[in-house]
């Protein structure tokens, strides 16, 4: 079986991503920073259950390191690597730009010169669908043009891709950039909608509604993403024989590069979404309806015929199953 390198292992995807790879027989060699962006408490629990696999190491380490990101692909000389590791988040991407620039730029080209150094045969990364920005044509597709956005987090993304490129171009090394649409489901990220409306409605709280709930998100659980990504592992990305720079495609290359949406492919009103965890919790929600917020889209809906037609998969969780079990973990989580 493959060594792989996770980036990012004490974090939502990260830590199911590896969970999964472990129980599949692989060897996964993980790091975190554990920073304080959300409880830190859960970043440790995570890692406590990973810990019970013995084809699983962990060591914290900042993606800004370069000294430390050096020896660790020395030390491991990692088959594939899977980068998750980012400042996340759209709003706090207002507040802390710096954060994002040394995790999301001078994180990502530490490991693309890792990936250089150490012959990873190949680097599957994670962009966002926040890099389609101000774009209105939906479904996203990965060919349309994504040079809008309208946060810095999103700008980094973006800038992740080219730089990717660059890497596959100069050095052959095939990328797999893999931007996700509004992930949600057990041990997720606080700081997620239905992660912080969840934990509102059971106090007793309202929740702040962004744009007169008008807004609609392609919300993928979980488990689809990490069969999408398992799914390519083994699929490294191939020169596109067809790719011509008269008329370029944004998604292939004629170097070692693609690009994929994972997405439901269905999205959801927000209201509906509300429903579905008023109807799960039981209780009823206090709505306090707000503006859009600085940075946010209208609506997110990803076309997957890319990921279909590479790996055969299609997400295809329902929401009320997601949120069923993201609610029934949450309740056991806080002890409700």
């Amino acid at each position: 079986m493959k060594n792989i390198l996770v980036t990012g292992a004490a974090g939502f995807v990260g830590f199911h991503l590896s969970d999964h790879l472990c129980k599949s027989g692989y060897t996964v060699y993980g790091i975190d920073n554990i920073n304080d962006y959300y409880d830190p408490q859960l970043k440790h629990d995570r890692l406590k259950k990973l810990k019970h696999h013995k084809n699983f190491t962990f060591q914290k380490l900042d993606l800004y390191n370069r000294e430390g990101m050096k020896s660790l692909f020395k030390v491991v000389n990692p088959d594939i690597v899977i980068h998750l590791a980012a400042q996340a988040g759209v709003r706090y991407s207002i507040e802390n730009p710096y954060s994002y620039i040394d995790s999301n730029l001078n994180g990502f080209i530490n490991i693309l010169e890792g990936c250089r150094h150490n012959n990873v045969e190949h680097l599957l990364f994670a962009s966002s669908s926040s890099v389609y920005g101000a774009n209105t044509k939906v479904p996203f597709d990965e060919n349309d043009s994504a040079d809008h956005p309208v946060s810095l987090y999103a700008a980094t993304k973006k800038s992740n891709e080219l730089m990717a490129h660059s890497y596959a171009h100069l050095y052959n090394i095939p990328c797999t950039g893999l931007r996700f649409f509004t992930v949600y489901g057990p041990w997720g990220r606080p700081d997620m909608a239905y992660f912080s409306f969840t934990k509102k409605i059971y106090a007793g709280e309202a929740i702040d509604v962004f744009n007169n709930g008008d807004m609609m998100r392609d919300f993928t659980y979980i488990d689809d993403i990490v069969e999408g990504i398992e799914r390519l592992i083994g699929k490294p990305s191939t020169p596109d024989l067809e790719w011509s720079g008269e008329n370029p495609t944004a998604s292939t290359s004629s170097d070692p590069y693609r690009i994929y949406n994972i997405g439901n492919n269905s999205p959801e009103k927000l209201m509906d979404f509300i429903k579905c965890l008023e109807q799960e919790t039981g209780i009823p929600v206090q709505m306090n309806m707000k503006p859009m917020q600085d940075g946010d889209v209208y609506a997110t809906y990803a076309d997957t015929d890319k990921l279909n037609a590479i790996t055969g998969f299609k997400p295809y969780t329902p929401l009320k199953e997601g949120i069923h079990k993201f609610v029934t973990w949450y309740k056991e989580y806080y002890k409700i």
